[in-house]
Order: structure tokens, then sequence, then C-alpha cells
């Protein structure tokens, strides 16, 4: 009897303490997946003000081409009062998103539909991205992304 009880004890211990972790894990998906809208958003709309917060200073971001961008390259280039004149996008909706978190890490998966207009053509194409996040300094910011155009 007495083990049976040092059994249930220690399943009340394990438990206690596994909630509160798929708690924060669960918050920690819910808030990525809110970071990942604002920044479609953000990008959208020329937003650098929310695009600036929620991107690391030494975020390395991998176009669907294969160019890298820094932080300041990549905000130059959504500025609504400098547009590019050979590229715009349009639109930009996932169309899927799964989020894994490892600690303070995590890790956004998705396709996006992207449409805009390209050297004065329409175009619309589809991309496969991956986002690392970090929580640093009380808060959570993309530290590395990557798209690829999928293309089956």
């Amino acid at each position: 009897m007495k083990s049976a009880g040092v059994c249930i004890l220690l399943w009340l211990c394990a438990t206690s303490l596994w909630a509160p972790a798929q708690d924060s894990e669960t918050a920690a998906k819910s808030k990525i997946a809110a970071l990942e809208q604002l920044w479609n958003q953000a990008y959208k709309s020329g937003d650098t003000k929310a695009l600036n917060s929620i991107l690391d200073d030494g975020i390395v971001l991998v176009n669907d081409d294969g160019s890298v961008q820094t932080k300041a390259e990549f905000l130059a280039s959504v500025k609504t009062s400098n547009p590019q004149p050979t590229a715009q996008q349009q639109q930009v909706e996932p169309e899927s998103l799964a989020v894994h978190v490892y600690g303070n890490v995590a890790i956004a998966t998705g396709v996006m539909r992207v449409k805009g207009v390209e050297n004065g053509k329409p175009y619309t194409r589809r991309e496969r991205f991956v986002d690392t996040w970090m929580f640093k300094r009380g808060s959570w910011v993309c530290i590395g992304t990557d798209a690829t155009p999928v293309v089956h």
C-alpha cells in the first residue's frame, strides 16, 4: 500500500511539473503565430517600426532568390516612402503555419502565397518559409528567416 501511495505522489508531482511547461509552450506558440501575422501585415503596409520591433538586429534574411539581407537592408526595402520600382508585393497570405518550441527558441514553418507586380508584370507564387524566433530580453524576436519557392 505504501508503494502505491509513493507512485501516486510521484505521478502527481510529474503532472504538476509538466502542466506549467505545456501552458508555457502553448502560450509561446500563440505568441509566435501572432507575431507571424504581425510581420505579414506590417510588411504589406510598409510599417518599418513594427518590423523593427520584431526583428533582431543580427537577423539573417534569406530571400526566395537566394540573396541575403541584413535587417537594415530589409527595412530599407519595405519603406513605403521609397518603394522599389521593379517589385511590389500586394498580398502575403499564409496558407499554413506550424510552430515548434524548444525552450527559448521557436521555429515557425509554413507556406505563404505571395501576389505582386515585378517589372510591370503581375505574379502569384507560393513560398515555403522557416522563421527562427528567440526569446530575448523579455520578448520574442526573429533571428533568422528563409523563403524557398514552391515549384510543384
